[in-house]
Formats: C-alpha cells, structure tokens, sequence
C-alpha cells in the first residue's frame, strides 16, 4: 500500500530590523499560505508593511499596506517597472531567506521530518528560541 505523508508546512512572521521571529503557525496537510494565515488569525497594524511571497495571494483585502511580487502570465507578461518593482522585493526579502537559511541548519527542519507531528510545532519554536537568544549575543 501507498501511504500519502501528510504535510507540515511552517508560517513564520519575521521583524525586518530585528531579524527576530515573532510568531510561527503550522498546518498539517496541503494548505495555501494564504489559508495558514488567515486561520492563525494574526493581525497585523494597518501602518505595517507586511512582506509577503506569492503564495499569499488575496492579503491585500485583509491589509492594504501588502509588498507581493506580482505574477506573470503568458497573457500578461510584466513591463519593466513591475519587474523592477518585483526585484525591489525580493531584495527585502533576502533578510527572510537568509534566517530560513540559518534555520535550516538544524536537520529536524531541512530534512524529512520522521517523528511524531505534534511534536514538530515545540522542536520548531525551541530552534526559533535558540535563533532568537543568539541575536542578543
């Protein structure tokens, strides 16, 4: 028999300046980001610019203050202040991809995860503490 293995995907909401976690949520199973989000229920200030990649598309009805890329299509293929305008954001992001990067250096995240499901949330916010703890020093 063929056995789907279910899913963790993380949620973790970054402060820019800081480079601090400030909240995580999972979700078990084949969830849209966008989805994750809204079922954490997180709200974020209207003033707060939220920093988002492409699987949050539809954030913009719940914060208009949203930096997304914009998607490309064969119709609709980008002019050049929207690719600029994608480039600008994804040089922002490069501080967020660079704590997965520091992240993903524990094993139990970068690799398949193999143990109990319920524990991954506490192994997970445990290595978002350690992170956080080496910022202070």
């Amino acid at each position: 028999m063929n056995f789907a293995r279910s899913l963790i995907k993380t949620q973790v909401i970054i402060e820019k300046d800081s480079k601090k976690i400030i909240s995580s949520d999972f979700s078990y199973g084949k969830n849209h980001d966008f989805k994750i989000l809204k079922d954490s229920k997180i709200k974020f200030l209207p003033e707060t610019t939220v920093l988002v990649d492409l699987g949050y598309q539809g954030i913009q009805k719940i914060n208009h203050n949203v930096l997304i890329p914009k998607r490309k299509s064969k119709k609709n293929p980008l002019n050049k202040e929207e690719k600029q305008n994608n480039e600008r954001i994804s040089k922002m992001r490069i501080v967020i991809e660079n704590v997965f990067a520091i992240l993903k250096k524990f094993k139990i995240i970068s690799e398949k995860y193999r143990n109990r499901r319920k524990r991954f949330a506490l192994r997970f916010n445990l290595i978002a503490s350690i992170y956080n703890l080496q910022l202070l020093v």
